[in-house]
């Protein structure tokens, strides 16, 4: 695998990539923020947390409290820090209860593309649309391809669409996904007016 062009910091690009939790983490907090700063995210938690790695049960474990203070010191982790901050002790709870607390059994243990979707969506914070990227996310850049993956992620799926994160791996193709999603809330807002 390549390495990430996501959090556009070395350090934290490698931890997405070698940690399943991480990334998770990343894409789950991919909303109302740059991507950047949502795929960040999960260094900095890491680095409040003391931790080299992330760890799904010590995340869930954790005083609520005390881990929205850890995502709200400047620079906050999210724009919406207890909120972000709840819904990831959420995540690392489901995998725990569901998963056994390995991130990477979500996908390791997908028997096709749609039954990959249909494991993602169970998680807080990814609904449909969402566990489409991340299928594709897997599936482009980082070699998880079961049967079917690409028909199962949807418009997310074919190569050189330039939709979604799973397309950024450097910033030509950054600006092209940038391009698109403006594209897409102009076609919106002109179709409410």
């Amino acid at each position: 695998m390549s390495t990430l062009f996501l959090a556009q910091d070395p350090a934290a690009d490698e931890l997405l990539r070698t940690d399943p939790l991480a990334l998770l983490i990343g894409m789950l907090l991919d909303q109302q923020i740059p991507l950047e700063k949502a795929f960040i995210g999960p260094y900095l938690l890491a680095g409040r947390l003391g931790t080299p790695r992330l760890d799904a049960a010590a995340i869930a474990d954790h005083d609520p409290e005390e881990f929205a203070r850890i995502f709200s010191t400047v620079p906050a982790i999210h724009r919406f820090p207890a909120a972000m901050a709840e819904r990831t002790q959420k995540l690392c709870r489901v995998l725990l209860d569901d998963f056994d607390g390995d991130p990477a059994s979500v996908w390791t243990a997908a028997t096709s593309g749609a039954d990959l979707v249909k494991r993602v969506g169970t998680l807080p914070g990814f609904g449909k649309a969402k566990a489409q990227i991340f299928t594709a996310l897997l599936g482009k850049q980082f070699g998880v391809r079961p049967t079917g993956w690409r028909a199962a992620a949807g418009d997310f799926g074919p190569a050189g669409t330039y939709r979604s994160v799973a397309d950024i791996v450097d910033a030509g193709s950054l600006g092209k996904v940038r391009d698109f999603k403006k594209k897409m809330k102009a076609a919106a807002k002109s179709a409410n007016a």
